[in-house]
């Protein structure tokens, strides 16, 4: 099954001293434009509370001039929600990109992959069992560095799995929903066997939700999720070529298996950072990649436009679910809803070809 069901039109090459690139006009206003939409919904989100702000006063108080009752209202109480699914979304949706980028498969996405399942289950065994070395874990290093580690194994023990001489979409696909189902499993019986307090908090956990968002959980969020992306940068100019394969890309000199390891795991720590500060959130990484694909005309999911889908998604997923339910609800209820029919239409169009 290929990634796009878009046939890549002929763009004028750029050549500026010794860097060269392709010049895609409809990309770039796509993603200027999904920008613009993210910062508006992200205004919007802060505003809208039981105290009304408006967007000029929210605005001001962003870019620092604004009232001293506003600045604790919106960067006290309302900014580490919004920012936590600013950074979750943007890292989900950049994830998903590199995942469907390098297996070539809209449904290689790290739910489908099991990293979500692997730092929610590490999540869940050390909320379910009481005591010892677990209590003393999550008292030292904390439920959110804990996912992360268990996220990060998890998609290790995948591309490990997967790997025969070069990973293959489709097994690396196979492989991960393996792994996925074993974690699930791992999670029930946590849950089933565990007291019944501890297992309302793991739920509440598992569900997905930015509530209740620190700065100090934002803060460790951004700043994994900024380096990297750093780091994403600084390869991306060598993954272009591997989407035309493996033997092209190492004609034109590309180490691609380097190349392919290095974005592997860096999509592997986007999403264990974006589990690890909201939980884990499920089908934004699957649906964002391929709505930034339909909308920018592109043939592969581009990471920027991806990132900013996966933002706009979670953000305003969020706001629904504050604003538009008779009760609130945590955002990755709203997030199912969407990603579910979703990956249904997935699975129809490519049974259809």
């Amino acid at each position: 099954m290929n990634v796009t069901d878009v046939k890549p039109s002929m763009a004028p090459g750029v050549r500026l001293g010794h860097v060269s690139f392709v010049w895609r006009p409809w990309l770039l206003c796509v993603t200027l434009l999904l920008m613009t939409a993210t910062f508006l919904v992200f205004c919007l989100s802060v505003s809208i509370g039981d105290f009304p702000i408006g967007l000029s006063r929210v605005i001001a108080t962003i870019l620092g001039r604004g009232e001293q009752f506003d600045e604790f209202i919106i960067m006290d109480l309302r900014m580490p929600r919004a920012l936590a699914g600013l950074v979750v979304g943007i890292a989900l949706g950049v994830s998903g990109a590199i995942t469907q980028s390098i297996a070539r498969n809209p449904l290689a996405s790290p739910d489908i992959l099991g990293i979500t399942g692997g730092a929610s289950a590490v999540a869940v065994f050390l909320v379910t069992v009481s005591g010892g070395t677990a209590a003393a874990v999550v008292n030292s290093v904390g439920l959110s560095a804990a996912a992360l580690a268990g996220g990060l194994g998890t998609g290790l023990l995948v591309y490990f799995l997967a790997w025969r001489r070069g990973i293959d979409g489709f097994r690396l696909i196979l492989i991960g929903i393996s792994v996925s189902a074993a974690m699930e499993a791992i999670t029930t019986w946590l849950l089933v066997s565990a007291d019944i307090r501890d297992v309302a908090r793991a739920q509440t956990w598992l569900v997905g939700s930015l509530d209740n968002r620190s700065w100090d959980e934002v803060e460790v969020a951004l700043w994994g999720t900024l380096v990297l992306l750093a780091a994403v940068a600084c390869v991306a100019f060598q993954f272009k070529p591997m989407h035309l394969g493996d033997e092209i890309a190492a004609g034109l000199g590309v180490r691609y298996s380097w190349v392919r390891a290095v974005l592997l795991l860096c999509a592997v720590l986007l999403a264990a950072v974006a589990v690890s500060a909201a939980g884990p959130v499920p089908f934004v990484a699957l649906v964002a990649p391929q709505v930034a694909m339909r909308l920018a005309r592109y043939p592969t999911p581009p990471m920027v436009a991806s990132g900013m889908v996966g933002a706009l998604l979670l953000i305003g997923a969020d706001l629904f679910a504050r604003t538009a339910l008779p009760i609130t609800l945590p955002v990755g209820v709203v997030t199912a809803a969407v990603g579910g029919p979703f990956l249904v239409y997935l699975l129809v169009r490519a049974n259809l070809r």
